[in-house]
């Protein structure tokens, strides 16, 4: 297994996208089905905001100052799927506004992704070199054993990112 920072980000966004599609394959009238597969992307989501916020934003931000921009609407758009997310998770599947939720945070953690991919993460490899990026990966690790799976699960960090993009 790679520790490289962005191979392990990326195989998240792999697993993510494939519980985005389990949701939107399942029929609508199998909203237990949907309700589970919703509180694995919850979970999936969380520790992945979690991550990156805690280790890979703040270290770019530190060795890339460059990249400023993009770190700060990378904070913003989690933000937006933060809330998403802890809306979705005190609601229940027979809501009436829970799938028009899920569609909507769907759309705007594809478009992070995407943004991720095809612009954040060339930009980073191609400033840091590959022990840096694996030195971050280790740590993207270590964090994801101590990450929180809900955001009902309180977190120092997500008081501090909070902190910082309001």
């Amino acid at each position: 297994m790679s520790t490289d920072a962005i191979v392990l980000l990326r195989e998240d966004h792999k697993e993510i996208r494939k519980l985005f599609r389990k949701f939107k394959n399942a029929s609508s009238g199998a909203v237990a089905e949907r309700g589970r597969v919703v509180e694995k992307i919850i979970a999936a989501l969380t520790v992945h905001t979690y991550i990156e916020n805690e280790c890979m934003y703040p270290r770019v931000r530190e060795l890339v100052p460059e990249l400023e921009d993009d770190i700060l609407e990378s904070y913003e758009e989690h933000h937006v799927a933060d809330v998403l997310v802890r809306e979705l998770a005190s609601m229940k599947p027979s809501d009436e506004h829970y799938t028009a939720k899920v569609t909507v945070l769907i759309e705007n953690v594809d478009h992070h992704i995407d943004e991720e991919e095809n612009e954040w993460f060339p930009k980073v490899r191609d400033k840091l070199g590959r022990k840096q990026l694996q030195e971050i990966g280790a740590r993207l690790l270590e964090s994801r054993k101590d990450a929180p799976t809900s955001p009902k699960q309180p977190s120092a960090v997500k008081k501090a990112v909070d902190a910082v993009v309001s």
